[in-house]
Parts: structure tokens; sequence; C-alpha cells
């Protein structure tokens, strides 16, 4: 099997687990369950699938020498993604936190075909699924892991994805930057990524949005909890079909590419809050970014502090809500 990334290269794989494991039914289902939550159809920016970030996380795992298990841990990292993402922790609660998929994710798998071929190659769905083995693809904010770093890669230009990339080591079982510079330039993009992109008011009103159009076709029994383990077509041809006003009136609004033009709440929502602090490597010892570079603490701080006041994002009024329906 010859797996090909726009930011890691070509990679030719031999392991017959990893070929099972890739072509799998859950694993395949995430070419169709969009990265960033809404789709390109109803968000501002270009998507990418979970499939893309998944192949792109274990790809990044191999490059940097984790074990077998931590590459198939990190392979099948994110396959308990129901469609649209983290808008299903909007659905069921607030999206401050977005845990809703680590908190099924044993019991997902569990359920699929992915257990029988673990234990045809000896292993179990727990070793696999116990990320605190594997520090290299999973660590705490702030700490650089491979998920975080795959998912800030797919959103840099391309010449700075790759600077970035080829300056990414690790030590002592910790990916960390080669030098200063290149850890600046990553903690920096990142940050950015979080102010004007994942917390800004585009992504948090589209969230809050389709979360509406969701829960309304639930309570419409439209679609059920159960759609939300398929693929986003599905889920999107009954939204569309059904004669249901506020799913269309939404839906056609999301469509705009701009959402600055829509009354504000009062109530402001929050945003998960991300950012890295990465370690490098000076002199044989380790350093973080903030204790080398206040410049950079301080616009940490700030972006905290403005994100920890919320957002006053977008709604449809009444009387916008019929607009949208009459207007072509």
């Amino acid at each position: 099997m010859i797996l090909k990334d726009r930011i890691y290269g070509s990679f030719n794989i031999s392991s017959p687990l990893i070929a099972a494991l890739i072509e799998s039914k859950p694993f395949q289902r995430l070419k169709n369950i969009s990265q960033m939550g809404p789709p390109t159809t109803f968000y501002h920016i270009k998507n990418y699938s979970r499939y893309e970030h998944s192949i792109g996380v274990f790809l990044l795992l191999k490059h940097l020498g984790a074990s077998d298990n931590e590459q198939i841990a990190g392979l099948l990292h994110d396959v308990s993604h129901t469609t649209f993402s983290h808008v299903i922790d909007w659905v069921v609660g607030t999206g401050k936190n977005e845990n809703y998929q680590d908190d099924q994710h044993f019991n997902f798998i569990k359920k699929t075909e992915i257990v029988r071929i673990l234990k045809m190659n000896g292993l179990s769905l727990y070793t696999v699924t116990d990320y605190k083995k594997y520090p290299l693809l999973e660590q705490e904010i702030p700490n650089l892991c491979a998920d975080r770093i795959d998912y800030a890669l797919r959103e840099f230009d391309p010449q700075t994805a790759q600077s970035c990339f080829r300056r990414l080591t690790t030590f002592n079982n910790r990916i960390i930057f080669k030098n200063k510079k290149s850890t600046h330039t990553f903690a920096h993009n990142f940050l950015k990524k979080q102010v004007s992109h994942w917390g800004g008011y585009e992504a948090v009103t589209r969230y809050r949005l389709f979360a509406d159009a969701l829960r309304e076709a639930l309570r419409k029994k439209l679609i059920t909890h159960n759609d939300f383990t398929g693929d986003e077509k599905t889920v999107l041809d009954k939204m569309t079909s059904s004669s249901n006003l506020k799913i269309a009136r939404i839906l056609k609004t999301m469509r705009q590419k701009n959402l600055s033009h829509l009354m504000k709440t009062r109530k402001r929502h929050f945003k998960k809050f991300r950012f890295v602090d990465p370690y490098f490597l000076e002199n044989g010892k380790l350093r973080t970014l903030s204790s080398e570079d206040v410049s950079f603490k301080k616009e940490v701080e700030n972006a905290r502090t403005q994100n920890n006041k919320g957002i006053r994002i977008g709604y449809i009024s009444n009387t916008s809500l019929k607009n949208a329906l009459t207007t072509k």
C-alpha cells in the first residue's frame, strides 16, 4: 500500500495489519466526516476529512519513529468521530470542552470489525486506546503531540507547514523542535488559527447554527442519534429533503461565506481554547518557548483573556429567517 500525503510525502506501507485497518469500513467512513465540523458547503473555508487527518497522524508518528502500537493508536484515534465532528458537542452540550468523541471512543470501536482485525494480529482494543501509553500521539494542552501538530499543519500555508515539519524531532519520548525559530513559527501560527478560525466568530456562529439545525431534525424525528455514526451525506439528505422551514432557513443562510451581517446574540458563547507552548533543544537542554520568549507568553495570555470573554455570535432573526427563504 502506498500512502501519499500533501505534507509528509509518500510512504510504502508493508504491514498487512495497517492495510486491513485502513480498508475497514469504520475507517473508510472517515472519508465522509468533515474535520472542521460543518462541511465545506456550509463553512466559510475549505474543509478536509477525518480520513486525511488520521492518515496524517499515522504517517507523522511513523516519521518520528513511534512504536508500531502507537502508530496504530494514532491511525485509529479519530475513527469514532460522529458526522460533522465536534458539532455533536454543541448538539448534546455547550461545545466548550469538545470531549464527546473521546468519551465514546472505546465503546464505538468495540462494536466494529476493527476488534476482530486487531485480535487476528495479537492485539487488544485496550492496547490501542490507552493513550496514556502514547505520549507522542496525545498530550494535554499546551504540549505538542502528533494529533495537535497534524491538524495545525494542514491549515498552515504549504511552505510554513513543510518548514515546521522538517524541524520536528523527539527527545526523551517527547516531540520537540530543533531550534527556537521553528518553535516560534509553529506556536505563533497555531495561536493565529485559534484566534482567526477555531475560536473565531465565523466558526462559533456556524457551529451553533448547524447544531440548531441538527437538534431540530432530531426533535422532528427526521434523523436519529444513530445517524451520527453514519455518513454526512445521509444525514444532510434527510434534512434537506424534509419540508422543515427552520432547517431550510438555517442551511440557506449558512451557504453564505460571510455571516458578519447577522444580528448578534446578547449571550456570549465559548469555544475551547487551543494553544501550544512547545519545547526546543538549546545547548542540550529542553526549554519552552514561553520561558524564552516574553512576547509570545503575553500573546498567549491576551488570546486566552479574549477567549474567556466569549463571543456574541450571529443568529437568524425571525425576519431574516423569512427573507432567507424568499430571497434567491
